[in-house]
């Protein structure tokens, strides 16, 4: 257990050097709030309505589901450098992974996740 005493120590002065900091941000920071620190920052129009809408969760959907094939597509990266090296048993192994990302792909257009409604 002695080996982990420098982690530790490591561990606790990160932690008391980020303390540190923010409590110095906080105390020596300036907190004037006026008209113009208020005012709207993002597009320069006043919102006209509700500002908290609720949004549909195809979005999310969507938004998921391209991050999941997009992270699985970047397997494929690695192996196409590497192909040539790897023999049948790699082909057959890449194969086996991208007719499974099919089979999801399927599903999921099969679902109507894929469709704007």
């Amino acid at each position: 257990m002695i080996e982990y005493v420098p982690i530790l120590v490591m561990m606790i002065f990160a932690g008391l050097i980020a303390l540190l900091i923010v409590g110095a941000s906080y105390l020596l920071g300036h907190r004037i709030s006026n008209r113009i620190k208020l005012s709207v920052y993002e597009c320069g129009m006043q919102t006209i309505g509700p500002t908290r809408m609720k949004i549909n969760i195809r979005y999310y959907i969507v938004a998921m589901l391209f991050l999941i094939f997009d992270i699985e597509i970047m397997f494929l990266y690695p192996w196409a450098v590497v192909a040539g090296s790897l023999k049948l048993f790699g082909f057959l192994v890449m194969l086996f992974f991208v007719i499974i990302l099919l089979i999801g792909y399927v599903y999921l257009w099969r679902k109507g996740a894929l469709e704007w409604q």
